[in-house]
């Protein structure tokens, strides 16, 4: 229960609507047990009259609620007969039961309406810290498991935020009233009657323990099917060109069996509660019409405090049965509430500090003696890092796999902050920039271009919504993506797949790079995002590019170095070290890994072309 605590907040912005809703189930519960003292009255009130007829009855009514007193006085002051009595009597009882069946209308209209509000946002919640959370949360948790949790926790959480509260409620109510008016009629019976509750109470205790255990376990199963069909959908093709479709489905299959015994477990303790409560509420009953039949016959209790008590217990049978229907839901919303609070709790470690300045940038970059290692693996990526970047200049940032140039751009976004050493943007310090400002000025296109489902117009304009159709064009024109997009038959309407799956390997790139340019910011940054598209391509892309982005600065991340001619300046990683630096011309005749490179693409290419 103490995973649930976090609701509070829910609870309060929505406290009238609980207000309000408590409200109508105490005023419901007051009219439901309203009937059985109606009726036991009226069974007292026709023995009489059969018993002695043309002598006024005399029932006892000091045991019952006031309103029913006032109902008994109306009868005796009209001297009804004994057809009109019980037509009057079924009629109030009919009133009763139209107004009770009223008032709980709008207790579901209150409670479960409020535990919707509060699914919505929670969801909200949860969406919106993810979004706060840095790279490396995403990198050591699965997409599945963050969308079970948002998904399937929060809806298990409504089940106790609306139904589990309304019933939970509804039967304390209508018990504490049934007990209360049941005592006043028959202490001694009464007593007899809830005598079976302390072995009810150990019931519910034991079976809920259990429970909360099975669940918890099962909410993790269902988390890692989720995690199985969202990898086998994303990797779909990968899963059919390998012929591995029987594989990932015995990988499913195996998952869904887990979670069918699981499922089964839980449910078969589930299933002892309903003929439990059956089994107390017929001894109930059994001990009502034994010990106040002996009464009855013993001349010390009248027929009609036997029917009300049946009533009584009837009415209490649901309440009693949901108990543990009631305590499930409670034990599997605490269960989700921890699985949520455990991200909810997780603070990112990239963040705002509390003077975030927010500054116009002119494009000086400057890393100064910075080693960063990845939290999640270990692995050191750069190694006392140090290089400046003036306004305006281009930059190529070459260097073989595992280098550290993807790690370089990451620094530079704060999707990561450096282990030690310091980054700056025109001479302040990258940590004191507010994170929307800073990435607000930076034009970035990672090397795996992810498109979303929706036209290419849209994805192109996705980091500058207010972009009209003329700069789309202009940035898909400077991209060499144009012509490829006109040639569709929806032109720049055309909708792409998830992922950007119904376009090219070079044309997701290029929309991708047309996405970062349309934004027009001082600083670009191409990850190596030139890697699906030929030569001759690449070199209309970065020739476009340098027009375009005329005194911005630009670092562009590639393994191609026959096009970096025309670069300021290049830089060679070796090893999370900076192993080269100069321009195209001093790097070839300085004979090093540059020099390689350079040598061994060009044969490459040599060969390709023949």
């Amino acid at each position: 229960m103490k995973h649930l605590k976090h609701l509070g907040k829910y609870f309060y912005k929505y406290r009238w609507r609980l207000t309000a809703g408590i409200f109508f189930i105490l005023v419901s519960n007051y009219f439901g047990i309203l009937a059985p003292q109606v009726t036991g009255f009226i069974i007292e009130y026709v023995r009489q009259l059969k018993m002695n007829p043309g002598i006024k009855p005399n029932v006892p009514s000091r045991q019952y609620d006031v309103l029913v007193q006032k109902f008994i006085g109306l009868i005796d002051g009209w001297h009804l007969t004994l057809g009109n009595a019980v037509t009057v009597a079924g009629i109030t009882i009919l009133m009763l039961a139209l107004l009770r069946g009223l008032f709980m209308f709008f207790m579901r209209q209150t409670i479960i309406v409020m535990s919707r509000h509060i699914e919505y946002d929670q969801k909200n919640e949860v969406y919106a810290h993810y979004q706060k959370l840095d790279a490396g949360f995403f990198k050591a948790n699965s997409t599945g498991d963050l969308m079970s949790r948002m998904s399937e926790d929060v809806s298990r959480v409504r089940m106790f935020t609306g139904p589990a509260i309304m019933y939970l409620t509804n039967l304390t109510a209508l018990i504490a009233l049934s007990v209360y008016f049941m005592y006043r009629s028959s202490p001694m019976l009464t007593l007899y009657v809830l005598s079976p509750l302390p072995l009810l109470a150990f019931t519910i205790y034991r079976v809920n323990t259990t429970i909360h255990k099975r669940s918890e376990a099962l909410q993790a199963t269902l988390s890692a099917i989720t995690v199985n069909a969202q990898q086998s959908y994303s990797g779909i093709r990968v899963i059919k060109s390998f012929v591995q479709e029987g594989a990932m489905r015995g990988f499913f299959e195996e998952n869904s069996e887990r979670y069918r015994q699981d499922a089964t477990t839980l449910a078969k303790i589930e299933s002892l509660y309903f003929p439990s409560m059956a089994l107390f509420i017929g001894i109930s009953t059994l001990l009502t019409i034994m010990i106040g039949g002996m009464q009855v016959i013993n001349g010390t209790m009248a027929v009609s405090t036997i029917v009300e008590f049946v009533i009584y217990i009837n009415l209490l049978t649901f309440p009693v049965s949901a108990i543990g229907w009631t305590a499930s839901m409670i034990q599997r919303a605490s269960a989700s509430q921890k699985r949520l609070n455990e991200f909810l709790q997780t603070e990112p470690l990239v963040r705002n500090g509390a003077d975030a300045i927010k500054k116009e940038l002119s494009g000086a970059i400057e890393f100064r003696h910075v080693d960063f290692i990845y939290p999640n693996t270990g692995i050191q990526a750069l190694r006392d890092f140090t290089l400046r970047i003036e306004p305006g200049q281009k930059v190529a940032v070459v260097g073989r796999t595992g280098s550290g140039k993807t790690t370089l751009v990451q620094l530079l976004l704060r999707l990561y902050d450096p282990t030690s050493g310091q980054i700056l943007l025109d001479g302040e310090e990258l940590q004191r920039f507010d994170l929307d400002n800073l990435r607000g000025q930076v034009s970035y296109v990672p090397q795996d271009g992810f498109l979303f489902s929706d036209s290419i117009s849209r994805n192109i304009a996705f980091g500058a919504p207010e972009s009209n159709q003329a700069a789309i064009e202009t940035a898909a024109k400077a991209a060499a993506v144009h012509t490829d997009i006109l040639g569709f038959p929806k032109g720049y309407e055309t909708l792409v797949g998830e992922r950007g799956v119904t376009l090219s390997g070079g044309q997701k790139q290029r929309v991708s790079i047309a996405r970062a340019l349309v934004r027009n910011t001082p600083i670009l940054v191409l990850d190596d995002s030139l890697s699906a598209v030929d030569t001759r391509t690449e070199r209309e892309i970065l020739g476009h590019i340098d027009a375009y982005l005329s005194n911005r600065t630009s670092i562009v991340i590639t393994h191609k170095v026959l096009s970096l001619s025309g670069f300021d300046r290049i830089v060679v990683l070796d090893g999370g070290r900076i192993a080269e630096t100069g321009t195209h011309q001093e790097l070839l005749q300085r004979g090093g890994i540059y020099a390689d490179m350079f040598k061994s693409q060009l044969t490459e290419d040599h060969r390709a072309a023949l």
